[in-house]
């Protein structure tokens, strides 16, 4: 279904016959495209003003890497909030972790259906465009901050860098209050519905998560068989 507004999204892939597919794909959904086909001139592109809604960025890039455009895209205030989807060849776990390591939301390997992409985008702008829990500003759980207002999270003060799904599955769990989401909630809640993932793409997530939590990674707890719990006490309280 075509979106209601002409989102501006920036395609980066060099494989000139896979990006013209994409583009066209896309474009027939409604949303505006913009090509770059290696790493320096979509930096160029993404960074312009004013920024995309959302960056699909493939790995493998002449001039320079996915990964280091994606840390670069999060180095800058401009665009820091900047939704990506990593396009990969390579579907190792590892490969996968470092992709999201450097700032990805989402990721689509290689093969891939258009169909696929296309609901991962959608799913993502929607994620962008919908407040997580509009009914409360902020939730302090145990050292940690959540604000909804701005999707932001600091940690005993200081500010963390998570991306938008990151930031999500942070808030489902918090919110949930110690109750155990299984892997198909934090799917709905984090990354959509009708959107086909598996449950390594929520347990990646996850893994990423708690890497950036550092000190407080303890407080996501694994429910084996089941998913996950937040297992820090929580409280609640409006922006001031």
């Amino acid at each position: 279904m075509p979106c209601m507004s002409k989102k501006r999204i920036v395609l980066v892939e060099d494989e000139r016959d896979m990006a013209d597919l994409v583009a066209v794909r896309l474009r027939r959904e409604g949303y505006k495209v913009e090509v770059a086909h290696d790493g320096i001139d979509a930096l160029a592109l993404v960074q312009s003003e004013p920024p995309p809604d959302l960056v699909v960025l493939d790995i493998m890039l002449p001039g320079m890497p996915g990964t280091e455009i994606a840390a670069k895209l999060r180095d800058d205030p401009r665009t820091v909030g900047v939704p990506i989807i990593m396009l990969t060849a390579k579907s190792e776990e590892s490969d996968i972790v470092v992709g999201l390591k450097f700032g990805a939301d989402d990721y689509v390997t290689k093969p891939f259906s258009m169909a696929v992409l296309t609901a991962r985008v959608d799913a993502l702008l929607r994620r962008t465009a919908t407040p997580s829990t509009p009914e409360k500003a902020f939730r302090q759980a145990g050292p940690l901050r959540i604000d909804h207002q701005r999707y932001s999270v600091e940690l005993d003060g200081k500010p963390l860098t998570l991306t938008l799904t990151e930031f999500r599955l942070l808030a489902a769990l918090v919110a949930a209050k110690g109750r155990v989401l299984s892997r198909n909630q934090l799917m709905d809640q984090a990354i959509g519905l009708d959107v086909i993932v598996s449950d390594r793409n929520i347990d990646v997530h996850v893994t990423m998560l708690r890497r950036k939590l550092g000190k407080a990674r303890d407080v996501i707890e694994t429910v084996r068989g089941v998913g996950y719990r937040f297992a820090a006490d929580t409280g609640e309280q409006d922006e001031s």
